[in-house]
């Protein structure tokens, strides 16, 4: 069976980072997505972000690459650019353009700052979108600056997970009886939109405007990474009181009674160090013997390499070899609709 967007045709211009990712997860689901590349610039065979797309070789310097472009163009649903605002406006490839020819069209764009603003048209990268959203604030330990956290949440996240939700609702708009029309994706927007919790944390008084002393942001000793007694580490995410205690019990630490103040936060810090001197008493993987699998919320952390090798991602295929390259498998998971298996772009 086909995936659920099936039938759903996308033209995607040539980028990096979040704009393929978006290709990447409609093709995933289904989609066809055309990928329109420079002339000798074909996106790599190699790479999760270029699967399962069909390649064609466009010059947009040249009045027949424009007009080869408008013509793929015309027969699409959607479109996904990632180019500064104003750039396929000169090109002659703008929504004002591109939808006269197509009304139904979903034109996606996706930026950094958005296609207006005062830092429209500024350089930037994940780490400054996510410096303004507010999000980079959050992430990190106390008294130490800001850590990024990759660019998982400005370009996957906040951007291209967010385009790819945003096409599909405007997809279905225009399935549904309405026009097409411009998704404006900006990582500014989309990471704000990923610290929804956190501010309504804020909010409501339950959560300091400072790094590392919170419940989520290691400032609890519940919740936060440990080193063992082989230099790995494992994680540890007790927050509910009967995992909390479960974790008490395997650890041996039931009869201490300084761990009976578990959302005191004046107490965290010696609980902290209590637990540091603890977990390296042991190897990750005799942790692991007793805790994995139980009501704790413990897991091994896991190098890359390690992830695809772990159990439960193994029988869940979590991790599939594409051209002899083993990558994430699509997700989510469909209970009717089975995508085809991510081939190399072509």
């Amino acid at each position: 069976m086909a995936g659920p967007l099936s039938g759903i045709h996308i033209v995607e211009f040539a980028g990096i980072g979040p704009g393929p990712f978006c290709g990447m997860m409609l093709a995933d689901q289904g989609a066809t997505v055309t990928v329109l590349h420079r002339p000798g610039r074909p996106p790599d065979a190699r790479l999760a972000l270029s699967r399962s797309r069909n390649l064609v070789k466009v010059d947009l310097k040249s009045e027949a690459g424009i007009q080869q472009a408008r013509d793929i163009v015309k027969e699409a649903d959607g479109l996904i650019e990632g180019f500064r605002p104003g750039v396929m406006e000169r090109l002659g490839l703008g929504p004002e353009v591109l939808l006269k020819d197509n009304p139904k069209l979903v034109f996606g764009r996706m930026t950094g700052w958005g296609q207006y603003g005062p830092l429209a048209h500024a350089a930037g990268h994940d780490i400054n979108y996510i410096s303004v959203s507010g999000a980079l604030h959050a992430f990190g330990r106390a008294n130490e600056k800001p850590t990024p956290p990759i660019n998982m949440v400005g370009d996957f996240g906040g951007g291209g997970m967010m385009l790819a939700l945003g096409m599909v609702s405007a997809l279905l708009h225009a399935k549904t009886g309405g026009e097409g029309q411009v998704v404006d994706c900006a990582m500014t927007d989309g990471s704000a939109a990923l610290m929804a919790m956190i501010f309504d944390f804020q909010n409501i008084g339950q959560w300091r405007d400072e790094r590392g002393v919170n419940l989520l942001d290691t400032g609890a000793h519940f919740y936060d990474s440990y080193e063992t007694s082989d230099g790995k580490y494992i994680s540890i995410g007790s927050i509910e009181p009967q995992f909390y205690a479960e974790l008490r019990a395997v650890a041996g630490l039931s009869q201490d009674s300084d761990f009976d103040a578990q959302m005191n936060p004046a107490a965290w810090g010696p609980l902290k160090e209590k637990l540091t001197a603890l977990f390296l008493t042991k190897t990750r993987d005799e942790w692991c013997a007793l805790m994995e699998g139980t009501d704790i919320c413990f897991a091994p952390v896991l190098s890359l390499t390690e992830a695809k090798q772990h159990p439960h991602n193994v029988e869940r295929e979590t991790f599939v070899d594409v051209g002899g390259f083993m990558q994430p498998a699509p997700a989510p998971r469909y209970s009717r609709t089975v995508s085809d298996k991510p081939v190399p772009p072509a």
